[in-house]
């Protein structure tokens, strides 16, 4: 019977794992879309101890797409998805957002995974998925390079849905009358 229970708690926590990565509510992925960002671009990752702050979900330039991971002590990951590409010649030559001071060198790896860069307290790594690039940046002090390797490297497209989240109900005034020509009622009640 003991046994027959480990069993079925990992089977159950390996189905709770399955199929939450690159998943995000419908409302996030309208709300990216509605800003500009193209649906193909819209990507989740799974970062340990990080949960995305929906808030921070939106269109970066053009079509790009940008959300911040943050952890329940405040430290933040940057995901950023744009058209384009990156090379060798490109890496130390592109400085790292957030950089102090922002001209730091950038010391660039390249891995099966993409390229790693790190300068002026921060770093990166930014992997190539067809005609665009998936970057995850942070702190130094705020994420470690595995687990931002790991992350990108399991980087998805989000899902949603399916179903677009419906759009918000009308507000009540409460100062138009409901008869008339519908003109606000704008007439001054007594004192005053």
């Amino acid at each position: 019977m003991g046994r027959l229970l480990v069993v079925f708690v990992v089977v159950v926590a390996v189905l709770c794992g399955c199929g939450s990565e690159g998943v995000l509510s419908q409302a996030v992925i309208d709300r990216a879309e509605a800003q500009g960002a193209a649906p193909d671009l819209i990507y989740a990752v799974e970062l340990p101890g990080y949960e995305l702050a929906e808030q921070s979900v939106g269109g970066v330039g053009d079509e790009g797409f940008g959300a911040f991971y943050v952890s329940p002590d405040g430290r933040r990951v940057e995901l950023r998805v744009d058209r384009g590409s990156f090379s060798d010649g490109l890496c130390a030559d592109t400085s790292i957002d957030g950089a102090e001071p922002p001209t730091a060198p950038v010391r660039c790896e390249r891995d099966e995974v993409g390229w790693y860069r790190q300068g002026g307290g921060r770093h990166d790594y930014t992997a190539i998925r067809g005609d665009h690039y998936i970057r995850l940046a942070g702190r130094l002090a705020d994420v470690d390079r595995p687990a931002l390797k790991a992350a990108v490297a399991g980087a998805r497209p989000a899902t949603g849905t399916g179903t677009p989240s419906p759009p918000p109900s009308p507000v009540e005034r409460g100062d138009l009358p409901t008869n008339g020509d519908g003109a606000p009622d704008n007439e001054v009640g007594p004192g005053g």
